[in-house]
């Protein structure tokens, strides 16, 4: 019994550092019954007048301290999984995780940890704090310590508090975490942590992915000497930013970019220590994955041997926070959000552009209105100005950072004119502060793939496709609906849009509801011709599954209605599935774009001695479908494809989007050689590092000369394909021209500026800036004054979005914590029904944050219940409702914000006695 006694000391004390910070002490100190009072109220004290890290460590001295009595290491781990501490209680118990897990959960809790000056305000805390419960990432304690921590003191430190606890938990609490964010529909704060950005007004179910996604290497070094040889044309880039000057440079994918940047940076920081003064350069990026790839494979190899130079981000292993980071290395790669949450941040000492000496700024063609590249860039130019005006008043001026930009193509900005492309590149050069945009010679660089376009005629016959019109045009008689144009393109989805918009403001559920049914339809014939008939059928069949769920009521409740309309649709999908469904299984009606794409591949599989390539794809549901027709071919595994699919991460589909993990994994089987053809949505079109893809082929998919350029960039093998699939008449061919086109201005564009003088350039460049440096300071104008603007609530009415009916004034509605707007008519909850969200796995009675309210007429969603300090209110989403304001209707409010309205906070106490009062009542009676 000692020597286990003896072993357990030592793995408590191995672990010692661990549990300082995975035990809270305040809620494992009551349940270690053997530690007297006395002792309980000294660890106590330790953690109010110092900190919870120094209690823990008096806690564990006692817990250890011979004699041991019977059962105290039981007791001891007893108390951390009943206390919420259940990761403290698996190392005790030396159940230590995976080294890779381990890694990445400390690399999870200092990305919280780093972020979360940008997240306490946006942080839904109380709905967040009960799912995550839920989820079982928090305890009951905990959320019991959040919520009073937030009712006390407010939303910010309540947020502070479940940030605090839930990175103590086990590995995996952060995939589950993010869960919970889409669940409780807490936007802002997922695309922060997620990199993702919202699809704004666009509301494609299959829409193309706004989000790229960066091949993540391996953290090898394979380097073994600091020397840096750059080519010819590299240092011809290179040399303006040897001397001092902001320089942009514009290289194709592959060509060395980042190479010269890790130039550019080990001679700054040289030729300030030759002169005795210090530097500091920050590498930002755009998405969380290039920040490992620039640290391991760039900077990291080549630096370390004079340099100190770390990494921070999601992957990033340290637990000190940025501005100490910022102190103690000389070259630090991050993403750009979190130094934007750093800058000036008086809560945590805050890091000035004072501190820095050299910014570079990967993928720089981002530096525009809106985006984080632009609002730090903002902040230098304001400085940059201020310091001519002290110059002036002979003061001192404040030191700003050189600025090194790194892209392969600014694009035009949608320009169709010279004139209009050039100012495009100039005001991205301004931006930036640019002194010279850097590019190569022509023919200074490997070749560029080898580009086809491969055109298949219409199907002749399309018998699956004709039953679908069918259904579609006996809807478009139904509602009397005249449509312009082709069915199945995507003029005839943006009018469907424009006809849905119109019918909810003037309240036409008939008109309404089909143009929401030919929407899908017009889907489904675009799919049937990019995949096979089949999973074009499964996907309209899911849809009306779907829509036949809402029309379903619990059974305490009425039926819910069904209009003549939707009766009318849902048995027009009913008479027609079969038939839908024969046709699908019928190979000789299939799409010859797949038959071509099948070609293609053969092909590529049997010219090639190794072949690796990517297939660019519009939506998520075609990637996935895809996928499994090539894996279900025997054909293409007899010539050795192995193929899997990549798509977004982000919650704007009703397919189930991939998580960073999933995403992780198969990038790195498709760099190791385990998968050998990648179908992608346009993702995976920028940053993916792999010299031995060979092919690249658009399946159908044509966007912008930036998506162009970065998607013939991938094939970066000698001897490289890049293929465009199209169908004749389907104009993609013609798209892909306006984009060589928009290619070819580019360049010329870019030559245009290069030849201007210097002087010329330089007061292009100044008065675009002021331009810039004004418009902003319009804009906060504006939105101070639109702050202070508050109409009055009883000014706003909703009506329900599915079937017009009236649902609530603005008088009706109260905000929680500044965040929730919540009903509190006590005749509200005739209105609509309770429905179970089986999108949570689990259901706990104290707080059923699972159920969601729908419009007891036509079933439309209007938002969930939710639980506040013990009282449950129905929380509302704008984005369900018709939204009439001053008389006038708006459709398409998606956010609370957008309204200009001031409703006032819920009045808790005056809730809270009518419940007590009408419990008494009961309770008399």
């Amino acid at each position: 019994m000692a020597s286990d006694d003896t072993e357990r000391v030592i793995v408590i004390e191995s672990v010692r550092q661990r549990l300082r910070h995975l035990i809270l002490v305040d809620q494992v100190l009551d349940l270690i019954h053997s530690i007297g009072n006395d002792q309980k109220e000294l660890i106590r004290n330790k953690a109010r007048n110092e900190s919870n890290t120094a209690a823990v460590d008096l806690l564990i001295n006692t817990v250890i301290k011979t004699p041991h009595h019977d059962g105290w290491f039981m007791e001891f781990v007893d108390a951390l999984k009943n206390g919420g501490c259940q990761h403290a209680a698996d190392y005790v118990e030396a159940k230590f995780p995976d080294p890779t897990e381990e890694a990445d959960n400390d690399a999870c809790v200092l990305f919280i940890q780093l972020m979360s000056p940008s997240l306490l305000d946006r942080l839904k805390t109380s709905d967040v704090c009960a799912h995550c419960f839920s989820e079982g990432i928090i305890s009951k304690e905990d959320k019991e310590n959040i919520e009073a921590e937030e009712k006390n003191s407010g939303n910010r430190k309540g947020a502070r508090a479940l940030l605090t606890r839930i990175v103590r938990g086990r590995p995996g609490w952060f995939s589950t975490f993010l869960k919970v964010l889409r669940d409780t529909e807490c936007w802002p704060v997922y695309y922060e942590l997620t990199g993702e950005t919202q699809d704004n007004g666009k509301e494609d179910l299959y829409n193309e992915e706004s989000v790229e996604l960066q091949q993540l290497p391996n953290d090898l070094d394979p380097f073994s000497t600091t020397d840096i040889v750059l080519r010819d044309y590299q240092m011809d880039a290179a040399r303006p930013a040897l001397e001092g000057k902001n320089i942009i440079v514009c290289l194709p994918t592959g060509s060395g970019k980042t190479r010269v940047a890790v130039y550019i940076t080990r001679e700054h920081l040289d030729s300030r220590r030759r002169e005795g003064r210090s530097g500091k350069v920050v590498v930002l990026v755009n998405k969380v994955p290039l920040v490992e790839q620039h640290f391991s494979t760039e900077f990291r190899p080549f630096l370390k041997h004079a340099y100190k130079v770390e990494r921070v981000s999601g992957d990033s292993p340290l637990k000190i926070s940025f501005t100490e980071i910022v102190k103690k290395n000389d070259v630090i790669i991050c993403t750009a959000q979190i130094l934007e949450n750093f800058l000036d941040n008086k809560d945590d000492e805050g890091v000035q552009l004072s501190d820095l000496t050299l910014i570079v700024i990967d993928e720089c063609h981002h530096t525009k209105k809106g985006e984080v590249y632009n609002h730090i860039m903002m902040r230098y130019l304001k400085q940059k100005h201020k310091n001519v005006q002290l110059k002036k008043e002979q003061k001192k001026t404040v030191p700003i950072p050189q600025i090194l930009g790194l892209t392969a193509s600014p694009g035009v900005g949608g320009a169709t004119k010279m004139d209009k492309a050039e100012e495009h590149i100039l005001q991205i050069c301004a931006n930036l502060d640019a002194y010279k945009i850097m590019t190569k010679d022509n023919g200074q660089h490997k070749k560029d793939p080898y580009k086809q376009i491969a055109s298949v005629e219409a199907r002749q016959e399309d018998p699956f496709g004709d039953v679908i019109k069918k259904i579609m045009n006996a809807i478009h008689i139904h509602a009397s609906l005249s449509p312009t144009c082709d069915l199945g393109s995507q003029n005839y989805e943006q009018w469907v849009v424009q006809k849905e918009r119109k019918a909810v403001k003037d309240e036409d559920h008939k008109v309404r509801v089909c143009v929401e049914h030919l929407r899908k339809y017009n889907e489904g014939l675009q799919l049937s011709n990019t995949i096979r008939m089949w999973d074009a059928f499964g996907f309209l069949n899911k849809y009306q599954e779907e829509e036949m769920k809402k029309k379903v009521a619990p059974e305490e409740d009425e039926p819910i209605q069904i209009t003549d309309t939707e009766r009318f649709l849902f048995n027009l999908f009913k008479e027609n599935k079969k038939e839908l469904q024969t046709l699908a299984g019928q190979p000789q009606f299939e799409n010859k774009s797949l038959s071509e794409l099948r070609r293609i591949i053969l092909h590529e599989f049997t010219s090639r001695d190794s072949a690796r390539g990517i297939i660019f794809t519009r939506t998520r549901c075609s990637a996935m479908a895809l996928s499994q027709w090539i894996q279900e071919n025997s054909k293409f595994s007899d010539v050795g494809v192995k193929a899997s699919y990549v798509i977004g991460g982000g919650d704007q589909s009703n397919v189930k989007p991939m998580t960073a993990a999933e995403q992780k994994d198969v990038l790195n089987k498709f760099r190791n050689g385990e998968v050998n053809l990648l179908i992608a949505t346009t993702v995976a079109e920028e940053g993916l590092d792999i010299p031995q893809c060979n092919f690249v082929i658009r399946y159908g998919l044509v966007t912008n000369e930036i998506a162009m350029i970065q998607a013939e960039g991938r094939a970066r093998a000698e001897d490289s394909s890049y293929t465009l699939v199209e169908v004749k008449g389907s104009a993609v061919a013609e798209k892909e021209s306006i984009n060589e086109y928009r290619k070819d201005m580019m360049s010329k564009a870019i030559a245009k500026i290069k030849s201007l003088s210097q002087d010329d350039y330089d007061k292009r460049i100044m008065t675009l800036q002021f331009q810039a440096i004004m418009e902003e300071r319009v804009r906060k104008t504006k939105k101070k004054q639109k702050d202070r603007k508050s109409s009055s609530p009883s000014e706003v009415k909703f009506t329900c979005r599915g079937c017009s009916s009236h649902v609530c004034n603005g008088d009706d509605i109260q905000i929680i914590e500044n965040m929730h707007r919540v009903n509190v008519s006590p005749h509200f909850g005739k209105l609509f029904i309770r429905k179970e969200n089986t999108s949570l796995q689990e259901r706990l009675l104290d707080y059923e944050t699972n159920v969601f309210i729908a419009c007891k007429i036509c079933g439309q969603r209007w938002g969930s219940m939710m639980l506040f300090h013990g009282l449950e209110f129905p929380c509302l989403h704008v984005k369900n409702f018709v939204v009439a304001y001053n008389g006038k209707k708006i459709s398409n409010c998606t956010r609370w914000n957008e309204l200009a309205i001031q409703f006032p906070a819920l009045d808790y106490v005056h809730h809270a006695s009518q419940v007590v009062q009408s419990s008494d009542d009961e309770d008399t009676q």
